[in-house]
């Protein structure tokens, strides 16, 4: 089976989010969104229900979730699933494609758990230097 790229190396151009044209851009902006991250998070480890998604995912709004689960669907990285109850249920889960993201997006969970510590600090330091900096002298 020949991929998208090989196709498009075969034809002389390549993806590159470095050009302002690419097409990687959008998948970019939606899997850096910090609402589809964490989407893509839970939902690796197995399909989940609207409200439990929420209710894992504190914080994200009833709309917010709706956007991001539609964008994730639009891009194929998450299946929904629509059983036939009263009332419909539904159910979300990664597909083959959006599987292939839950290594990557648990390294970036991992890395930032363990090096929020130093983030803080870094944020302390950075805003106590610019508020010294900031008043004005007697």
């Amino acid at each position: 089976m020949v991929t998208t790229t090989e196709r498009t190396r075969a034809a002389g151009s390549e993806f590159s989010p470095f050009s302002a044209a690419c097409p990687t851009r959008t998948v970019l902006d939606t899997i850096a969104d910090k609402w589809a991250t964490l989407v893509i998070d839970v939902l690796g480890r197995g399909p989940q229900r609207f409200g439990a998604l929420r209710r894992a995912i504190g914080g994200i709004s009833q709309k917010m979730l709706t956007q991001t689960l539609r964008s994730l669907e639009r891009d194929g990285l998450v299946s929904r699933r629509v059983y036939p109850t009263t009332p419909p249920s539904v159910e979300y889960a990664l597909t083959p494609l959006g599987e292939t993201l839950t290594a990557p997006i648990g390294a970036l969970r991992a890395w930032s758990e363990a090096n929020i510590a130093q983030v803080l600090a870094a944020r302390a330091a950075f805003d106590a230097r610019t508020a010294k900096q900031a008043q004005p002298l007697p």
